[in-house]
């Protein structure tokens, strides 16, 4: 029977804890529709579809907002509730927005 050694064992258990590993549990990040629109989230700070940046309801799992002029639901309130690591729900009191949208990576300019 094979015999597991200290250095072995000790870089088995590093690689169960590596950064990384951990899976994302809130709702901060870059979001994406797949009609190629895209929201920002940092903490209650949001960087709307549109380019507002602007502040809101922020809860780990959750964020809402109400949609200025001009952009997918305007005037009502926007409701995002994270579904999973990167899915979130997006409901809309007024227009239509897609319902969901995926985790995606910073804008590049």
């Amino acid at each position: 029977m094979a015999r597991i050694t200290l250095p072995l064992l000790a870089l088995l258990g590093g690689v169960a804890v590596a950064p990384g590993v951990a899976r994302a549990d809130a709702i901060d990040g870059h979001w994406c529709s797949d009609g190629g629109l895209r929201l920002t989230i940092q903490g209650p700070n949001l960087l709307s579809p549109g380019g507002a940046r602007m502040s809101g309801d922020y809860d780990r799992h959750g964020f809402s907002y109400t949609a200025p002029a001009g952009e997918p639901g305007a005037g009502g309130r926007v409701d995002l509730r994270l579904m999973g690591d990167n899915a979130v729900r997006v409901q809309a009191a007024n227009g239509p927005i897609e319902p969901v949208w995926r985790r995606c990576g910073p804008p590049v300019s």
